[in-house]
């Protein structure tokens, strides 16, 4: 079965031994049946295509108006499938192990500020002060705070965040249990002010009726749970109340922000891949540029030399 259809085992093998999800699968498919196809177009198979064909396929991309970052990940997927088929015998060369991926500059995560972060935290929390009490005005505010609070707490994807169980944070110690992708599960450590507005936002969902369910952030949704877009929406508006640009807001660049600042402050690079639950360092190696700057500065203020 293999033989007749070695993508599609590549694909299960990505799937069963490195847990990768549904939507990452099927960017594989759509990358290798792109290449495949112009495998076929040209004659050719994978079990003959060689390096001047991967070269040629990458020229097709160029021509057909495709950036740098869009090649790079097309080839990425068939380094990968060919270093596959190698390893299984499929093959018995690598025609894609000595080629380089198109030059691009490096994309740098976008990120606030410490002091930006304490305003939009700052906003959230006057919100819930200035709402009237036990309205729903209230809670609406309680649950932005809330969220704002562990998602710069913890780091958390959105997807991971918006869908917590109701059961989360409720442990003697200051840790919450997050499934991440794949299903690999991760302890996550809690700050006091993310406790604390925890606790404030389910003892007014209490008071509304509202904690019955099975989510800590409900929503009248066909998940349950509250909406990646609902958050974004409202985590927009909260930039405006702050007067940061809404443009310059979204849940991730708070993921962006969260590990950007432990950095900074001197924490352990494999810790954060850690906290993020990135399977691979090189993912968590974005944040380096974090490191580049604060390295610059160390020689430049400590070294002793630094000044003749």
């Amino acid at each position: 079965m293999a033989k007749a259809n070695p993508a599609e085992a590549f694909l299960d093998m990505l799937a069963a031994e490195r847990g990768a999800a549904a939507n990452t699968l099927d960017a594989y498919r759509r990358d290798l049946g792109d290449y495949h196809d112009f495998l076929v177009d040209a004659g050719k198979a994978l079990h003959n295509a060689t390096t001047d064909d991967i070269k040629a396929y990458l020229r097709r991309l160029k021509s057909r108006g495709f950036a740098a970052s869009s090649s790079a990940r097309k080839l990425s997927a068939i380094r990968q499938l060919h270093r596959f088929l190698y390893a299984e015998g499929l093959r018995g060369d690598d025609p894609a192990a000595i080629l380089e991926g198109p030059r691009r500059a490096p994309a740098l995560p976008k990120i606030l500020s410490v002091e930006e972060v304490e305003q939009l935290l700052a906003a959230a929390h006057r919100a819930i002060a200035e709402a009237p009490e036990q309205s729903p005005a209230r809670l609406a505010a309680a649950r932005i705070a809330c969220l704002l609070e562990l998602l710069y707490a913890t780091g958390l994807r959105v997807s991971e965040l918006v869908a917590l169980p109701k059961t989360a944070a409720k442990r003697a110690e200051p840790l919450i249990l997050v499934r991440g992708k794949g299903g690999r599960e991760r302890l996550v450590p809690l700050s006091e002010p993310a406790r604390r507005a925890i606790s404030v936002y389910r003892g007014l969902l209490a008071a509304a009726g509202e904690a019955d369910g099975a989510w800590l952030f409900p929503a009248d949704s066909r998940s349950g749970h509250l909406s990646r877009q609902v958050f974004a929406r409202d985590l927009k508006a909260v930039a405006a109340r702050a007067g940061i640009g809404a443009a310059r807001v979204s849940p991730h660049v708070l993921r962006h922000a969260f590990a950007s600042h432990l950095l900074q402050n001197g924490a352990d690079l494999r810790v954060v891949q850690e906290l993020l639950g990135h399977a691979d360092i090189s993912t968590t190696q974005i944040y380096t540029h974090v490191l580049d700057a604060r390295m610059k500065a160390m020689v430049r203020d400590l070294h002793p030399l630094n000044e003749r």
